[in-house]
Order: C-alpha cells, then structure tokens, then sequence
C-alpha cells in the first residue's frame, strides 16, 4: 500500500468486498444511465388504470415504470457503501457503524416501499374482473402508489443521505481516497436534501444528484480497483 492507513487495512483479508463494491459502483452509474433512458423512452403512468393497461400489454415496461431497476441499484449501492466502510474504519470506527446502521435502516424501508409485483398482480385480476371488482382493484392499486411513494420512501431517502454524507466526510478526513472523492460524494448528499417525491423541487435535485453520484462512483471504483491491484493484482481472499 502506499500509504499509512491504506497500511492499516488488511486489503488481502477484504479483497472479496472491496472488488465487490468496486464493480458495484460501476454497474450503478450503468443502471442509472438506463433508468434515465428508461423515463424518456417510457414515461411512467400517473394513475392506477394507466400502469394496469401497461403491465397488461408489457408486462417489463410496466415493471419498469415501478421501479424495479431502482430496487436492484439501492443493493448495488449498498455494496459499495460496506466496501467504504472497510476501507475508512480506521478513520473513525463509530462513524462507519453510525453510516451503516443508517444504511440498513433506509434499505429495510425502501425494500417496503415499491410495488411492481403486487400492481401486476392487481392488472392480471383487473383484466378478468367484472365492472364492479374493477372499481375496488383500481381503489387498491391508487393506494399502493400512495404507500409506494409515501412515508417509508421519505425514511429511505434520508437514511441513505446520512449514509452517504458520513462516509463522504470520512474520506475526505481519511489518506486513502483523494479530497476530490471526497467532494463528488458531498455535493451528491447536499442535493439529497430533498426527498424526490416533495414536488418539483425534489425532483429537480435528485436528478441534479445523479451527476455527481456518478462522478463519485466511478472515483471510488478506480480507488478500489487500484487498492486491490497494489497486492499484486492476484489479493489473497483471507475471511474478514
């Protein structure tokens, strides 16, 4: 290693999590560049009765529109932020273990939040219902988009900004990542401010976060790349 703390990290005994996390910062800016062609391409529905039609006549664009891809990029991002959390533990233990926790927090409550199984479930049985089982089906799926983007969305999004500023912060403090790194990340939380779903301001500032979340993604895969390769290119997979 070339430096100190880089040093301190055993990164023979966490190679496995570190090349883990560094492929799943590249695989999340991919999915990011997809879901935004996604949006353009296939704009999501606003009402109950649009998505069923949807899902009815393509079952993966309506799935799409729910944001299944959303669901598999928080886990990639997760990945990531426990590979950080390796690296930057040195730096302040209880900070790692507060960013993680906070981390687990917001994925348990987003993983509640979507509901593309459940709305395409509701679409198959609105195809063969009657006019009157149709109006409860259409009831219940308007209150599934509710929950979708409703209280444990807003918990998400706030959990995954403390995450994310704290670990920003750590590596801006830490030898093993550049301040530039650091940076990126912070000015990615700082857009998070906002949850996504409080209007036109939300969504304005998500979509202005995924600039420098990419930015910040692709910085911290070549670090973790590059740390794995200072072993030899060939790490040893000792248990961590």
């Amino acid at each position: 290693m070339t430096t100190l703390e880089s040093r301190q990290v055993d990164v023979r005994q966490w190679s496995g999590l570190i090349r883990t996390g560094s492929w799943a910062a590249v695989a999340s800016v991919v999915l990011i560049v997809v879901q935004i062609a996604v949006y353009l391409v296939w704009p999501p529905p606003d009402t109950a009765a649009e998505l069923f039609a949807v899902l009815l006549d393509n079952p993966l664009r309506g799935l799409l529109a729910l944001d299944l891809l959303y669901i598999v990029s928080n886990v990639l991002a997760y990945l990531l932020y426990l590979a950080l959390g390796v690296l930057l533990w040195r730096v302040s233990r209880s900070a790692v273990v507060l960013a993680l926790a906070f981390g687990v927090l917001g994925m348990a409550a987003y993983m509640a939040s979507p509901r593309p199984v459940e709305m395409l479930t509701l679409a198959q049985a609105y195809a063969g219902a009657g006019d009157a089982e149709r109006v409860a089906l259409l009831a219940t799926g308007e209150g599934m988009l509710a929950t979708w983007m409703g209280t444990a969305f807003d918990i998400y999004y706030l959990c995954n900004l403390v995450t994310l500023l704290v670990l920003a912060v750590l590596m801006y403090r830490s030898t093993v990542f550049s301040r530039a790194t650091a940076v990126w990340g912070l000015v990615a939380a700082a857009l998070m401010v906002v949850p996504s779903n409080a209007g036109t301001v939300g969504l304005v500032l998500a979509l202005a976060s995924l600039g420098p979340w990419a930015v910040f993604a692709v910085l911290v895969a070549r670090r973790l790349r590059s740390l794995t390769a200072e072993r030899g290119g060939q790490p040893s997979t000792g248990t961590g």
